[in-house]
């Protein structure tokens, strides 16, 4: 009895009562319900906040690109077509160009002499372009360097030593190498193609900087390459006639192919691939009819053993 008292007297001792303790729980629980509600009140308004800024910045993005870049349209290239190989005079074009305008600024280190036979070139026309150039080699019997005409095996030279000449002849622009360009740039040959024939004087607004060009298709529209091409800047071998458009379709074609040499293998491969197709579906369509219609045509017919 003594101790049920105490048991009792002890909350009163404390100086707490019966319902403060019986309230204890229910207020942490409260206040933890809160405290979850606010971390996704947070979680939530963040999500928004970093949501809007996105969609922020993606429509001034696309806002600028509209104001200083167009896309260039499509363009019906010859070679586009799922079994449609490049256009072979126009690649030897294209190559005819780079070597008198191209290759005075951009390299095509990747590309050698020996390519050119059997695409643009004989064997000895493409011997007769590589002797053109002259390759430092050795060393020799008396270990010194020498220069010597080119051979197939070489490839294009560069226009200069190093890249830190290429940048200090260029006011600090690189240019770029041209091997794999057309795949190198959102647009392929489209974007080359308008890029070249695209030079016009800068909109009221745009300021540029000396040594510096205004290209609409150019992303930023500030180009450091001058206009290179221009009507009858060369002449073509075979007579065709040195317009600025076709200067630019020609050289853009054989930059096609540089990129993607194998080009006209693929698309003999896809030929080969569709007639070989076409025989085994025959064949196929042929062993299902033929072979497989008595097994197809076969009744079975359950009949127990008590009949």
């Amino acid at each position: 009895m003594a101790s049920s008292v105490r048991l009792m007297a002890k909350p009163k001792l404390l100086g707490l009562s019966q319902t403060t303790l019986a309230k204890q729980p229910v207020a942490s629980l409260s206040t933890a319900a809160n405290a979850s509600n606010a971390k996704k009140v947070a979680v939530a308004a963040l999500g928004v906040a970093v949501g809007g800024a996105a969609a922020v910045g993606y429509a001034l993005n696309q806002s600028v690109k509209a104001s200083v870049q167009l896309h260039p349209q499509k363009l019906p290239w010859n070679h586009n077509g799922i079994i449609d190989s490049l256009d072979h005079a126009s690649v030897r074009r294209g190559y005819e160009v780079y070597k008198q305008v191209c290759a005075a600024c951009h390299s095509m280190r990747y590309v050698a002499y020996r390519n050119l036979v059997g695409v643009t070139h004989t064997e000895d026309e493409a011997k007769a372009e590589a002797e053109q150039i002259m390759v430092t080699d050795g060393p020799n019997d008396q270990g010194e360097m020498f220069q010597r005409p080119g051979k197939l095996s070489d490839y294009f030279p560069s226009p200069y030593p190093n890249d830190e000449a290429a940048r200090a002849a260029n006011n600090g622009a690189l240019p770029p190498d041209l091997t794999y360009i057309t795949s190198a740039r959102h647009g392929g040959e489209d974007y080359l193609f308008h890029l070249l024939t695209g030079y016009c004087d800068p909109p009221a607004g745009v300021k540029l900087q000396d040594g510096q060009y205004y290209n609409p298709y150019f992303p930023g529209g500030a180009i450091s390459m001058a206009q290179a091409l221009y009507n009858e800047i060369i002449e073509y071998e075979d007579g065709t006639p040195a317009t600025q458009s076709q200067l630019a379709k020609d050289v853009t074609t054989f930059l096609k192919w540089t990129a993607e040499p194998e080009h006209d293998t693929r698309k003999r491969m896809i030929i080969k691939t569709i007639m070989i197709f076409s025989v085994l579906i025959g064949i196929s369509y042929y062993m299902k009819r033929m072979k497989w219609s008595v097994i197809k045509s076969r009744k079975l017919v359950y009949r127990p053993k008590d009949q």
